[in-house]
């Protein structure tokens, strides 16, 4: 007896994405812990996932890749184009660390936060905002570089005004020979960004869905929802925007290189990231599992090995 078996009649009958295989969502998530790094045909060659004992581990190894990143194309005078979360968020202290140690300058650097909470018009929340993924950026990243700090010229924000220049201010970039990171986590419905499953019925194939470069007003599944109420907003789910302004997969599969991160677990055993980790690793391509296309591009993906259960039942 479990969700599949009883779900017809129920609440949850046509709740999830209708593009969900949901036993073979299930099996992706039966297979023992150390088998979650064993590799998988369509990965990229040059794509890694890491696993990390503790959370401080998991936030200096990710911190120490991206600021390697910046200092790397520092070093060979060349731009770089980063695209940036907020979630996770560990990693940010660490990046300031060592680019401060390092004493690397982030002139050469363009941020593009990758979302923003929005309302149905895309209208933001007011930068100051506590729950403003800007607000969250200038005190995690931008503030605590200090005069090593990315110009505020180029610090880009997914406002309803500012997004829809994404595309061109980083095919700009490229063209003057700008590396394209996309860092990332995994959403609870495996989104990239708030690049939501269910907005694959929209698509008539894959390469169509591969060309939309960003949504403004994207309507948000309810279980992404829940998960920010958890991770961002202490259960509150009443303070969660149900709409954000979101890059596409015409920009974040276009990178050069990954830097992804999974670090969801709760304590006492509990975790919210465990299965969207293995269907990433384990799926296989599919628009209605975003995520599942992030194996196939060049880069690494840390995760805490607790997220690899064994995903069994437990009460806690």
């Amino acid at each position: 007896m479990n969700l599949i078996t009883t779900m017809k009649g129920s609440l949850l009958e046509n709740f999830f994405p209708a593009g969900w295989d949901m036993k073979k969502i299930d099996g992706c998530c039966a297979n023992p812990p150390d088998k979650i790094t064993e590799r998988q045909k369509w990965w990229n060659k040059n794509f890694a996932p890491v696993p990390c004992e503790t959370l401080e581990e998991f936030n200096a190894k990710m911190g120490h890749e991206i600021a390697a990143e910046i200092c790397t194309a520092r070093e060979a005078g060349k731009k770089l184009i980063l695209i940036l979360p907020v979630g996770p968020m560990g990693m940010y202290k660490w990046i300031v660390y060592f680019l401060r140690e390092w004493n690397v300058d982030c002139r050469h650097v363009y941020g593009f936060n990758m979302d923003e909470w929005s309302d149905r018009g895309g209208k933001t929340l007011p930068s100051n905002n506590p729950g403003a993924f800007q607000n969250a950026m200038q005190d995690a990243f931008y503030g605590p570089l200090g005069k090593l700090t990315v110009p505020k010229n180029q610090r880009c924000f997914a406002t309803k005004k500012m997004l829809p220049e994404y595309p061109s201010r980083i095919s700009a970039l490229k063209k003057k020979g700008a590396k394209l990171v996309v860092i990332f986590g995994i959403g609870r419905i495996f989104h990239i960004a708030f690049w939501e499953p269910h907005f694959a019925a929209e698509f008539k194939s894959e390469e169509e869905w591969k060309k939309q470069e960003y949504r403004v007003g994207a309507k948000l599944h309810p279980l992404t929802i829940e998960q920010n109420a958890i991770t961002s907003f202490k259960s509150r789910t009443t303070l969660v925007p149900c709409f954000a302004n979101t890059i596409g997969p015409g920009i974040f599969l276009k990178a050069d290189r990954i830097i992804g991160g999974a670090d969801g677990t709760l304590g006492r055993g509990m975790m919210w990231q465990g299965m969207s980790l293995w269907v990433t690793l384990r799926h296989g391509p599919s628009t209605w599992i975003p995520s599942s296309f992030m194996p196939t591009l060049p880069g690494k993906l840390f995760f805490l090995k607790e997220l690899a259960g064994p995903l069994t039942a437990e009460c806690n």
